[in-house]
């Protein structure tokens, strides 16, 4: 299993939105290297949801159910998005002042490459910020 994390402005899609609609296409994204993290992502991958601009913070996780696609937003076939459910919340979003001011988040691909909307989360990453997170895994 690998993790990630996916950006979304919560005034065009929200983690209340992905919640109450449970599945729905991760579409949109136009630039090159998130393109590739959605083609590496495989079904049962968590990742980070994110609200960025406003918020930027991790409110929640969604798991990956459906793999790379033509993302239907998109004329150009090198466009692909994934299908993701909402997989639970944070009990405490964490924000991003917090990632930067943690030194174990340090080398995170959230701070290396901040305008990446779809990045890698280390398997370290992921289990000491659902920690954080006090996100508890539901049971499958």
């Amino acid at each position: 299993m690998a993790y990630w994390l996916v950006k979304s402005e919560p005034e065009a899609f929200s983690w209340a939105q992905q919640v109450h609609n449970v599945v729905e296409p991760w579409t949109g994204v136009r630039n090159y290297q998130a393109r590739n993290n959605l083609a590496a992502m495989k079904t049962g991958d968590l990742a980070f949801f994110y609200h960025s601009v406003s918020e930027k913070r991790i409110v929640g996780v969604v798991e990956v159910v459906r793999e790379a696609y033509p993302d239907p937003t998109s004329e150009d076939p090198r466009w692909v998005c994934v299908d993701v459910r909402a997989y639970g919340a944070f009990g405490k979003p964490i924000s991003l002042a917090g990632i930067k001011a943690d030194p174990e988040l340090s080398e995170m691909a959230l701070l290396k490459q901040s305008r990446l909307s779809v990045a890698p989360v280390t398997d370290d990453e992921f289990r000491y910020l659902t920690d954080r997170g006090a996100w508890v895994r539901p049971a499958k």
